[in-house]
């Protein structure tokens, strides 16, 4: 529900305009809230000041403060035990001061005291960070700055995926399916590379009747055949070379054979070069089919070896590692005595192999730092991707060992719900790049789509995919200052209507039910929307290549 001082809503609705009023209000507590952590050295990445996306995790204070406004608010409780919310949090009421929010932690209220306590002397430099992480060492404060916007994060994924020109590898035609040419193709040879009959039928020349001589007459794959005189005829088949001074090809059902007379007559007018495919019709040698970043798909196969190519120039897979973090997943069975099932470790490796990066199967590590440090320092893949420990508990060493391990943090956090605690960072300057997803399932999609796709396009040499955007049916509410991923599907018009996306219901961080019958994701602006607005879609990197058809798009 909304606060005293919040904007007005309608009953029912998820939308939160925000208005000039509550927006002064806003600013007002944000400034409050601003001095109260400067004094108390307040930082979004520790305890239960740090809203997080991923499980409530042993790194939140007692009360397991976790953001959960992006749940459907007409569902009922989450049986998800990601999604364990405590008794203590109050409701997402749309303002900034929501203890959830990973910007701030204290009530105006509480703002105002800190505010008149005595600043505190300056702090001096760090210590430098000790070479290893270790379980036992206490969550270390880190500089915090406003996290990138979503589509800033987006681009700097991208970026760091083009840090280099893409190697370049051949492949015979049976290896390419999947995989990024890495230059433009262009023919080898005229396509058809001689005239061919488009039709079984009679090759003639000159006007008619014909006169023809029986036999099989031509068939494919036969060298040249002798040119036809005027006012003769001779069957071809289909693929067939024409004869030279060949007219036209009259189709088999089109013409009337007078065996006794040995005269061939067409039963409808004959036009010049009718069912005739002319050399070069489709392409001349040296013409570019395809420009280099396309996918090999059948078809791109089906045309390379019709243009005479044996072996195609594409850019490698990139390899990637996915290490999956936290002592509560279970591999198998129900979850029980506080253990839960690993929802990621099945998900992420076909999901990576659809987005074209390879990959081996899922390494679990649990909560340990050491093996941590050892896995990224011996991977030799283009991406590492882990799952959970982004925040800055005692068990979440992700951070941690980035640190020690002297990695570029390139983004941490971003403006998006659910998933804003992901990261990106490289490992070092000629090394792999990390990206690291929150535990909640549908936050970890979200991460996914942010930062790992845009990166492996970028490292596959795969060109950005033209945005665009569809019409909403429905309110969908927002965060105050963040984008929102929804899961939605899409619907046809009716009556004349225009095609459209509706939001699915089952959308809360921890939840993937929505996303597991979603065509795609809208892009939903802070503040949200309105019924009929247009929002841009992402789209699931399964969906087909047709747009808007019945119950799914791209």
């Amino acid at each position: 529900m909304t606060g005293s001082d919040g904007p007005h809503r309608e009953p029912g609705s998820d939308f939160r305009p925000a208005g000039p009023a509550s927006e002064r209000a806003r600013e007002e507590e944000e400034r409050a809230v601003e001095q109260a952590l400067a004094l108390v050295g307040g930082s979004d990445r520790t305890g239960g000041a740090g809203g997080s996306d991923r499980r409530p995790s042993r790194s939140q204070d007692s009360r397991g403060h976790q953001d959960f406004r992006d749940e459907d608010p007409n569902a009922g409780p989450s049986s998800d035990p990601h999604a364990r919310r405590s008794t203590d949090s109050p409701p997402y009421d749309g303002r900034d001061n929501d203890p959830r929010d990973g910007r701030t932690t204290a009530t105006p209220a509480a703002a105002t005291t800190a505010a008149t306590a005595t600043a505190p002397e300056p702090v001096g430099e760090q210590p430098p960070l000790p070479d290893r992480a270790s379980p036992g060492d206490p969550a270390k404060p880190r500089p915090t700055l406003p996290p990138p916007s979503w589509n800033r994060a987006r681009a700097i994924a991208a970026r760091a995926g083009r840090g280099g020109p893409p190697a370049t590898i051949r492949l015979p035609l049976g290896r390419a399916l999947g995989h990024v040419l890495a230059e433009a193709l262009g023919a080898l040879t005229d396509l058809p590379s001689f005239d061919t009959s488009a039709m079984d039928g009679w090759a003639v020349a000159g006007p008619g009747p014909w006169a023809f001589e029986a036999g099989a007459g031509l068939l494919a794959g036969r060298g040249p055949a002798a040119a036809l005189p005027d006012g003769t005829a001779v069957r071809i088949a289909t693929g067939a070379r024409v004869p030279p001074d060949t007219t036209a090809v009259i189709r088999s059902e089109h013409a009337h054979v007078d065996e006794a007379r040995g005269l061939l007559h067409a039963r409808r007018s004959v036009v010049t070069g009718q069912d005739i495919r002319p050399r070069g019709q489709e392409c001349r040698s040296g013409e570019q089919l395809v420009p280099a970043g396309t996918v090999v798909t059948p078809a791109v196969l089906g045309l390379a070896a019709a243009a005479g190519y044996d072996a195609l120039p594409v850019v490698p897979r990139p390899r990637v590692d996915v290490l999956v973090l936290g002592d509560e997943l279970l591999n198998a069975g129900l979850p029980h005595d506080g253990l839960i099932r690993d929802a990621l470790g099945p998900m992420l490796g076909p999901w990576l192999r659809a987005l074209g990066a390879e990959g081996s199967d899922p390494r679990r590590l649990g909560d340990d730092a050491e093996a941590l440090r050892s896995a990224l320092t011996s991977s030799d893949a283009d991406l590492i991707v882990t799952t959970g420990g982004t925040a800055a508990g005692p068990l979440d060493h992700v951070h941690p060992v980035l640190e020690a391990l002297g990695a570029e943090l390139l983004v941490d956090g971003v403006a998006v719900r659910p998933g804003h605690p992901m990261l990106l960072a490289r490992l070092s300057p000629d090394g792999p790049c990390l990206v690291g997803l929150p535990g909640n399932p549908l936050a970890a999609v979200s991460g996914l789509l942010t930062l790992a796709e845009p990166l492996l396009a970028g490292i596959a040499g795969r060109p950005a995919q033209d945005p665009y955007r569809a019409l909403v049916h429905a309110d969908v509410h927002g965060h105050p200052h963040d984008t929102r991923l929804v899961p939605v599907v899409h619907r046809p018009g009716r009556q004349g209507g225009r095609d459209h996306v509706a939001p699915l219901r089952y959308n809360g961080p921890a939840m993937l039910r929505g996303i597991a019958a979603a065509d795609g994701l809208a892009v939903v602006p802070p503040g949200g929307v309105r019924s009929g607005t247009e929002v841009e879609i992402l789209d699931l990197p399964w969906a087909p290549a047709t747009p808007w058809t019945e119950g799914c798009f791209t």
